[in-house]
């Protein structure tokens, strides 16, 4: 397995990074809209609806339209719905569970989510915009958060986050994970090579206070995002998202806690 996973992440490494930096975004966008169409793909058979496939043609049209029309389409609308999605709906479901597989409440679920997955795609494309080291910046921090998560709560997990969604989840590594982003975030700061870092344009805009405050946020915001799609899966009882991705499970495994965090990073960094 450890085998298959790593020489799976070096392939798309080996396709992703030349794609990010070669700043054709002709080649970007059709990597972002084969991985977008995956996602919703996922999210379909997740929430179990007919068709799968046809839909997340029909999402990935649309998708792939807006993505040429980017400036002519309110952005900054979109990643508001987003976070609102999340705070007024997703979030308590962790609290409440989810409504039944099938009937008309898990129908607005499935499109909420469909949605908020959406909207990640676009603030992926947005950030890639501003620059290629930009959105790895952002996608960096939930990175961080989550290899924190996982050594720390190894070595000093003993309460459980959320024992009937992910057992294998702990406080002490949701702390751990977040406290590793604050450490390697502030440390950014003094490194020349990197001012130009999302992390770093909050701090030169905002000061340390808020620096702390946005990278609390956004780690809070991946252990939500890991959560719901955990919590999906196990409505289901399905293991990974589809096998898209030997050794990683589905794209929406490698994304969950993505969600949630691109379209609020990118309102945050319209905070000027």
């Amino acid at each position: 397995m450890l085998k298959t996973r790593v020489i799976t992440a070096l392939i798309l490494l080996a396709i992703l990074l030349p794609v990010l930096y070669s700043g054709n975004f002709l080649a970007f966008s059709a990597i972002v809209v084969a991985f977008f169409g995956a996602a919703i793909w996922e999210c379909q058979r997740l929430f179990k609806k007919p068709l799968p496939l046809l839909m997340a043609a029909g999402w990935a049209a649309f998708f792939a339209y807006l993505l040429f029309h980017l400036d002519s389409f309110s952005t900054p609308l979109l990643f508001a719905l987003c976070v609102a999605f999340w705070l007024l709906r997703l979030v308590p479901l962790l609290a409440k569970g989810l409504p039944p597989e099938f009937g008309f409440s898990n129908g607005i679920l499935s499109t909420l989510y469909g949605i908020v997955i959406f909207g990640c795609f676009i603030a992926i494309a947005v950030l890639f915009k501003v620059s290629p080291l930009y959105l790895l910046s952002v996608m960096v921090i939930v990175w961080i958060a989550d290899i924190g998560a996982y050594f720390s709560g190894k070595a000093f997990g003993k309460h459980k986050l959320a024992p009937s969604i992910s057992p294998g989840k702990s406080w002490e590594g949701a702390i751990g994970g977040g406290v590793a982003v604050l450490l390697l975030s502030a440390g950014s700061v003094y490194i020349p090579a990197l001012q130009d870092t999302f992390a770093v344009q909050i701090f030169l805009r905002k000061g340390w206070l808020v620096f702390f405050c946005v990278m609390s946020l956004l780690c809070a915001a991946s252990v939500v995002g890991d959560l719901f799609e955990s919590m999906l899966k196990r409505r289901v009882g399905m293991k990974d998202s589809s096998n898209l991705l030997p050794g990683h499970g589905g794209v929406l495994d490698r994304i969950d806690a993505l969600i949630p965090v691109l379209p609020l990073a990118v309102l945050l960094d319209l905070w000027r």
